[in-house]
């Protein structure tokens, strides 16, 4: 059995949501470990706005009592990892982190406003927007019809409470001064058709960490989705 893996979901997501058809093939070769974050799943959403070092520790606080464990992290949840792996350096083994940056360009604050604004609005506005950013246009053209209703409906009715915010957080990420700290082996993992977090700002990321591996799939910001098959294969292949 290889040592344990942390999951470290999105913003706007729930660890079902982001990792659920990844998670089955993981924990056949280890324990696999998991938290919602403040205002996703059950855990009841902030008072106060949200802190990487706070969701770092409920991250490794969700591992009890494993001595070392791997990180992945998805989107939002690449902060929170690195972050994890600097205040548990005795613990964190290794990090793999998909679809994340070092922070926000241009043109991902401009969606997440507009995100942001349309909370309070229609929902079905709201999914449809979401899933423009979310899935690649190569896997959204592939869609029928029926399957673009079921997406848009399954994304109206289960928006996470505390995603305002979670995307508050992500405005305000900036891992310049952390990353060139980090000493753990690392794997990053583009999404080339991603239209949320764009591809470039995800390079940049594998760019400032020390020895990074750099690897891309063929998927736009929804790789448990799109790419289920190959995302699994490239974390076992890097843990293994």
């Amino acid at each position: 059995m290889t040592s344990a893996l942390l999951l470290a979901h999105g913003a706007g997501g729930t660890v079902r949501a982001n990792f659920s058809p990844v998670i089955p093939a993981l924990a056949r070769k280890r324990p696999v470990f998991s938290v919602d974050f403040p205002g996703s799943g059950t855990t009841p959403r902030a008072t106060e706005p949200l802190e990487l070092d706070d969701l770092a520790d409920r991250l490794v606080d969700a591992a009890g009592g494993a001595a070392r464990f791997a990180v992945l992290g998805y989107s939002m949840g690449c902060a929170v990892a690195v972050r994890a792996a600097l205040r548990y350096p005795e613990r964190v083994s290794a990090l793999v982190l998909t679809a994340g940056f070092v922070r926000i360009d241009d043109e991902t604050r401009a969606r997440t406003e507009k995100w942001r604004r349309l909370l309070g609005g229609d929902r079905r506005e709201l999914a449809r927007f979401i899933m423009s950013v979310v899935l690649g246009e190569p896997f959204r053209r592939a869609m029928t019809p029926e399957q673009e209703d079921g997406f848009l409906e399954i994304v109206a009715l289960t928006l996470p409470t505390g995603v305002d915010e979670q995307v508050d957080l992500v405005q305000r990420i900036d891992l310049t001064a952390d990353l060139p700290r980090l000493a753990v082996p690392t794997l990053v993992i583009g999404t080339k058709h991603d239209r949320l977090i764009t591809p470039a700002s995800t390079r940049a990321l594998a760019d400032a960490i020390p020895g990074a591996r750099w690897a891309e799939l063929d998927s736009g910001h929804a790789p448990a989705l799109e790419a289920p098959a190959e995302w699994t294969r490239l974390i076992d292949d890097f843990l293994s």
